[in-house]
């Protein structure tokens, strides 16, 4: 019997673009976690004595400003050398890109496999044949495996691969390939990387993704961490996630529907932001609040968000005693309102709203807005256009949603006028 580990997506000191726009962002926290979630990978393998660990791709983030990433990845392969315990990588899209990657040594422990063609690394003494290729370039669009050799007769077969796959939402596609063709391989393991979320691709052969090891922005919600891998007589008996992060990511959602008053809805916050600490293995939580629903409230929001956001922003820290930082408070509320009536009245107003509405769903104008800011899209600078709160004047679905604020402002300030607004 032996165990190793499978790991993908390190992303060591990974930039963290337009954090710093972010009001009290634990911007060295966040910047040092990916380095102590691989402390805690390496600690973890010594611990739990494992033969050898797979890294399936993006180690790095792109291109280094100096060795220091580099070196500080390099001491910790030394951690594990004096363990005893060998590592096999392929390159990813991202570590092609860094021109000091490619010139840092690496101790003797560490395979990294040929971006000319596939590679297999045969260790004797457990029985095992490890296949792999790296990434030449950034952007690889043919199928690797499709080259990599059938499983070599009497050895536990291991595909060692960054990958697409059939296509993930939020991943470029690289490296795009079938689960029949991995499968026709014959191998007992395919170790996947590239896609940041765990997936169970298949049972038998187990093939995986583990996910990124540390969690970088929003879309990176959840636990984060790596594959332990159990292997007795040939065959798989566990494949169990490990959690290795530091600090947190969530995503609250806080409906708002029927609140009479803003301070109940801080209380609808707190008491999400509870089961949330409930729920993070004690780690420092780095949350997104999104607050939706019609409410009487919608009004005295919308007068005055900066208030209540701070209000949210002092509750939350009060309640995990500086455990908890809100990275954004999106407020989606809805004035409560009769919009039939509204669009039926016979007034300024309400022939405003009916063109408001018009516009709002009439897919080929909007295309056209879309068009005619394209120009404008591409003269913002890169922090604007880029990351997770990019703005996209490209895209339709960027001014239906602008358009659905205005709607919502021109009710609310009309039920205001009427003395309807709470």
């Amino acid at each position: 019997m032996f165990k190793f580990l499978h790991t993908a997506d390190l992303h060591l000191d990974s930039p963290l673009v337009g954090l710093i726009r972010y009001p009290g962002a634990p911007v060295e926290q966040l910047r040092n976690a990916t380095r102590q979630a691989l402390e805690n990978l390496v600690d973890f393998a010594i611990t739990e004595q494992v033969a050898f660990v797979l890294i399936a791709g993006d180690l790095y983030d792109g291109d280094w400003k100096d060795y220091h990433t580099g070196l500080f990845f390099v001491s910790q392969m030394l951690k594990l050398r004096e363990a005893g315990v060998k590592v096999f990588i392929v390159a990813g899209n991202h570590d092609s890109a860094s021109n000091l990657t490619k010139r840092l040594r690496m101790p003797e422990n560490v395979k990294m496999f040929s971006d000319k063609k596939p590679e297999t690394e045969i260790l004797q003494d457990l029985g095992v044949a490890i296949h792999g290729q790296s990434y030449r370039s950034r952007v690889v669009t043919e199928d690797l495996s499709a080259n990599y050799p059938q499983r070599l007769s009497g050895l536990f077969n291991i595909g060692l691969l960054h990958t697409s796959l059939d296509g993930r939402p939020g991943h470029e596609p690289y490296s795009p390939c079938s689960l029949d063709a991995l499968i026709s391989k014959g191998y007992d393991y395919w170790a996947l990387g590239h896609v940041h979320k765990r997936e169970l691709i298949n049972e038998k052969p187990l093939i995986l993704f583990p996910g990124n090891i540390q969690g970088r922005y929003i879309r990176e919600t959840g636990p984060k961490g790596c594959t332990l891998v159990t292997v007795q007589d040939g065959r798989v008996l566990f494949a169990d996630h490990k959690n290795l992060d530091v600090l947190r990511w969530s995503l609250c959602e806080v409906d708002s529907s029927g609140a009479d008053s803003c301070h109940s809805i801080v209380n609808h916050v707190l008491s999400t932001l509870e089961g949330e600490l409930a729920r993070c293995d004690d780690l420092p939580l780095a949350v997104r609040i999104r607050i939706h629903g019609p409410c009487r409230a919608h009004g005295e929001i919308s007068r005055d968000i900066d208030k209540w956001t701070n209000e949210i922003r002092a509750a939350a820290n009060d309640l995990s005693g500086g455990k908890i930082w809100v990275e954004k408070i999106l407020f989606q509320t809805q004035a409560i309102a009769d919009l039939n009536e509204m669009l039926a009245r016979d007034d300024a107003f309400g022939s405003l709203l009916r063109g408001i509405q018009d516009l709002s769903t009439n897919e080929e104008l909007l295309s056209k807005i879309a068009t005619e800011f394209r120009d404008l899209y591409y003269k913002l600078p890169p922090e604007v256009r880029e990351g997770d709160d990019a703005i996209d004047l490209a895209a339709p679905k960027t001014f239906s949603c602008a358009i659905e604020e205005v709607k919502q402002l021109l009710i609310t300030r009309l039920l205001f006028r009427a003395g309807e607004a709470q």
